[in-house]
């Protein structure tokens, strides 16, 4: 899959790790515009390869990240926009409607920890 894919992620934990092993592109930047980068990629014809939301954290709660891509590009993948739409709409409305915590920096670092996970083991 190393070849395969573009890792597009806001967490910190997720750039350092899979930097040296696949294409990275690091987004400084809120869920929210990370999610509509993602969203740009799919219209070039790029393919989800994991689920934005994947996990049971709202997606208010955590801060970071990690969506898997495909590296080719063809026609725009109709699945992957609609999930990447989907993951938008439901990131905006429990941020609208439960806001953003303001979490202490362990915290923070377990949700870092938490999304690299999952996305190493999608990838593995």
């Amino acid at each position: 899959m190393r070849e395969s894919c573009i890792i597009i992620t806001n967490n910190p934990l997720s750039k350092e790790k899979f930097n040296s092993f696949y294409k990275v592109e690091y987004i400084d930047e809120d869920v929210v515009t990370l999610l509509n980068k993602v969203r740009d990629y799919i219209h070039l014809g790029h393919k989800l390869l994991t689920h934005p939301l994947m996990s049971s954290i709202k997606p208010n709660e955590t801060p970071y990240r990690t969506v898997v891509i495909s590296k080719e590009n063809k026609d725009m993948d109709v699945d992957s926009l609609m999930i990447i739409e989907n993951s938008i709409a439901t990131t905006l409305k429990f941020i609208k409607d439960f806001n953003i915590p303001s979490w202490p920096q362990n915290i923070l670092d377990d949700f870092q920890l938490i999304d690299y996970d999952l996305i190493q083991n999608a990838i593995n």
